[in-house]
């Protein structure tokens, strides 16, 4: 049984900042992607940025410059740097971690994150 969980979401003002962490547990090996995905109310899920195993990262246009994702492969954990919030990046974010042996992947519970004033 493999366990995503998140934390690291809450309420703050337009400009400021959040990090978000997804820690990965259980029988779990070869990681390779580690993600954030995003989903406001009323709109599909979207991935804003990805860790690749190689070490290459990609990000969503709308949050590139702003937001960071890292990784440490030790503690199979991901992280979100989300600075100069933006009302828009209120959402529900989730992270998505897959392995190897299970392209498919994890899901996390999703973390709420709201920008306003």
């Amino acid at each position: 049984q493999v366990q995503l969980v998140e934390s690291g979401g809450g309420s703050v003002q337009p400009g400021g900042s959040l990090r978000l962490s997804c820690a990965a547990s259980g029988s779990i090996s070869s990681i390779n992607v580690m993600s954030w995905y995003r989903q406001a109310p009323g709109k599909q899920r979207e991935l804003v940025a990805g860790s690749m195993s190689g070490g290459s990262t990609n990000y969503a246009a709308s949050v590139k410059g702003r937001f960071t994702i890292s990784r440490d492969n030790a503690k199979n954990t991901v992280y979100l740097q989300m600075n100069s919030l933006k009302p828009e990046d209120t959402a529900v974010y989730y992270c998505f971690v897959n392995s190897f042996r299970r392209p498919q992947g994890y899901w996390g519970q999703g973390t709420q994150v709201t920008v306003s004033s």
